[in-house]
């Protein structure tokens, strides 16, 4: 499928948030875990949480789709291994989350993936598992999946790299109830995508485990304990509305002028990705945050920022996209860890905005964008979602923009491009 996008002039819409990716594979995960079953509500239907369903469902758990809701018969912890490989394509938080989950089966676990799955580092995870009881091997290239995956999770102490992914740390803590002992996870570096840890902590608060938090004594690392003797328990959760989804049309807002409405966003959310109000309000656009909803007009100029996105990278190419159309130069730093995404998501940006006549360089760990004239381009994703309606929203500005393998965005957001022809009517697919 090809999008082709035409220039919008000033925008104004309502939107209804989809459900948070995020917390949506959680819920899955310790529903599958917990005693009885659970009713998920809300949750956001993709490519990507339905790879994680499915791969609960070869480990035993029952579920069920119906009427806008996930049914879930939980295993109590007592997982059942599946006789064929777990292919999670291209859902990399599957495929850390059901990394830890596979040690809770009685045999080996093969998990596997695309081929830009098997070009995702995953040796932090696998080195601290291995030091808690996992036997996991490497299929093929060490450090990456294919992944065979044996031995327990007995719990005790760990330390663990996080400058990759925080779902190294979040995938450790949803297994962790499950161990033969309490786990004590020590991060020994600070978490990029901090708030996700946070949300697991929520989602499994809701779940029925806490989980304490506190400097390790004699040294300044982080360390979280996971008591073992609280399973999870069936629940009813309710999946809160998606900021990462949402930046868009916030994003296209501040392009294009006018007003954007999204409602069903939680204005107290643990999501990092909540920041983008405040990097759009810091470019100059006026933000408005309801109980639960949130508002962005653009009346006047745009103008560059410098901030920090270790903690938001969800949502850094729906910064630079605007900050494309900026006066004044934008610096983004703390983003390293996208080049390890669904694609690199630092050339992506590089070569699109390249592409459309802007000036972008990377260079000492800083994304530095310049005002330049822009155009529209032909932008091929990578099978990259983000790429995709990022540069599909820089397009409304210039026009003329083309988005190949548009269909990508299924991922996360598969009535994306209806929502956006319906706002802005410039938008085409064949």
């Amino acid at each position: 499928m090809i999008a082709h996008i035409g220039r919008c002039g000033q925008v104004t819409g309502r939107v209804l948030a989809p459900a948070s990716k995020s917390y949506t594979h959680r819920a899955l995960c310790m529903a599958a875990l917990a005693h009885g079953r659970s009713l998920i509500r809300n949750p956001l239907d993709s490519d990507d949480t339905r790879i994680t369903a499915s791969a609960l469902q070869q480990f035993g758990a029952g579920i069920t789709w119906k009427d806008g809701c996930i049914y879930v018969d939980g295993t109590g912890g007592k997982l059942i291994t599946p006789d064929q490989p777990v292919d999670i394509k291209d859902s990399g938080t599957s495929m850390r989350f059901l990394t830890s989950l596979s040690l809770l089966c009685d045999g080996p676990v093969v998990l596997t993936g695309s081929r830009r799955m098997q070009q995702r580092p995953i040796s932090p995870l696998v080195t601290a598992l291995n030091t808690i009881g996992g036997r996991i091997r490497y299929q093929r290239e060490s450090g990456y999946p294919p992944l065979i995956i044996d031995g327990t999770f007995h719990g005790g102490t760990v330390s663990i790299e996080s400058a990759i992914s925080s779902q190294f740390i979040s995938s450790l803590l949803i297994t962790a109830p499950y161990g033969s002992r309490d786990l004590v996870l020590r991060l020994i570096s600070d978490p990029v995508s901090a708030p996700y840890i946070e949300v697991t902590q929520s989602v499994m608060e809701s779940f029925g485990v806490t989980s304490s938090d506190r400097i390790a004594p004699g040294t300044s690392c982080l360390e979280l304990r996971i008591q073992n003797s609280s399973h999870y328990q069936s629940a009813n959760y309710t999946v809160e509305g998606d900021f990462s989804a949402a930046s868009y049309w916030f994003a296209l807002a501040a392009i294009c002028g006018g007003e954007i409405i999204v409602e069903g966003l939680n204005s107290s959310s643990a999501q990092g990705d909540r920041i983008v109000l405040t990097l759009l309000q810091q470019m100059g656009c006026d933000c408005e945050t309801h109980e639960n909803t949130c508002i962005v007009r653009r009346k006047g100029r745009l103008r560059g920022l410098s901030v920090d996105m270790a903690s938001a990278p969800d949502v850094v190419q729906t910064i630079a996209s605007v900050a494309a159309f900026a006066d004044g130069e934008t610096t983004i730093t703390g983003i390293s860890h996208l080049r390890h995404k669904e694609s690199d998501r630092i050339a992506a940006i590089m070569e699109g905005i390249t592409a459309c006549g802007g000036f972008v360089q990377y260079t000492d760990e800083k994304l530095i964008i310049l005002p330049a004239p822009l155009h529209g381009s032909c932008i091929d994703p990578k099978a990259d979602h983000r790429t995709a309606m990022s540069f599909a929203i820089l397009g409304c500005g210039t026009g003329d923009m083309v988005i190949s393998d548009a269909g990508c965005v299924s991922k996360s957001y598969p009535q994306f491009w209806n929502i956006l022809g319906a706002i802005c009517h410039q938008t085409e697919l064949s």
